[in-house]
């Protein structure tokens, strides 16, 4: 396998001899946020976007020094000639610090790795199932490295014979771990959950799309039930269907008509 390069504090280094000391507050306390986003023939895909939300993690978790948007893209396309890996995942992590007393903010490190990514288009078909659950993702406005729910309910996935967990809070829709959630009504209205969720880099997209009019709104737990689609977003997902929701089959079971609709759009963006 190559040893491929990272960046760590604007330092490029193999991957083998990279290495964040244990009294970094990521490792102590959990504190840190990340960005992740994807490069399709060496071009990162809607880099703008994801560095618009990745500088709102930065300051609402307070964390400096951090580069300046003009240096970190310069690092971001470095990396990618470096490692000559034009498809790829990429994420751009920062982290408390070394804090003398294992508690208050230090220095950030600024940590940029890369590894092989491709889509395949398959998994649109194969769709998706969800169990719900009820919690509340604190700041849910960041992009937390804090997935401990989301690990924590493996084994209530599986039980449930599910892909993935739905949040919701008494009642009100909110997110899965690593997606946006959309539910598309009998009427063809498209809503996705419009408070205490990430807002996506896909979810913005869609939102954008004004042929579709979707909508950010209050999306209740009980829409499933007469929910004609229903989809998640993300970035390594793009769009796709969600078939069954608590073992109750969405629409025919099938990815439906806007749903496809929806994909083709924003893979074509996506592909340039």
């Amino acid at each position: 396998m190559t040893d491929n390069y990272s960046i760590i504090n604007g330092q490029f280094i193999k991957n083998s001899e990279a290495t964040v000391l244990i009294s970094d507050l990521a490792l102590q306390r959990g504190y840190g946020i990340f960005d992740f986003f994807v490069s399709v023939k060496g071009k990162p895909v809607f880099l703008e976007d994801h560095l618009d939300r990745f500088y709102n993690s930065v300051s609402i978790m307070r964390l400096a020094p951090i580069p300046d948007r003009g240096e970190l893209k310069k690092l971001v396309y470095k990396l990618i000639e470096l490692n000559n890996m034009p498809d790829s995942g990429i994420r751009i992590t920062v982290t408390g610090g070394y804090s003398p007393d294992g508690y208050g903010l230090a220095a950030a490190n600024v940590l940029i790795t890369q590894n092989v990514f491709v889509y395949d288009r398959a998994s649109f078909t194969k769709g998706t199932s969800l169990v719900t659950q009820h919690y509340q993702r604190q700041l849910s406005q960041v992009k937390t490295i804090d997935y401990l729910q989301a690990v924590y309910l493996q084994p209530f996935i599986k039980e449930n014979n599910a892909d993935d967990v739905l949040y919701h809070n008494n009642g009100e829709l909110r997110e899965c771990p690593r997606a946006n959630f959309f539910l598309i009504s009998k009427d063809n209205e498209i809503v996705t959950p419009d408070s205490d969720v990430l807002w996506g880099v896909n979810r913005k997209k869609i939102l954008s799309f004004g042929e579709f009019g979707a909508k950010a709104t209050s999306v209740k737990l009980s829409d499933v039930e007469t929910a004609k689609e229903a989809f998640i977003t993300s970035t390594t997902k793009i769009v796709l269907p969600v078939l069954a929701i608590n073992g109750k089959r969405i629409g025919n079971g099938k990815p439906g008509e806007l749903t496809t609709k929806l994909f083709e759009k924003l893979y074509a963006l996506r592909m340039g």
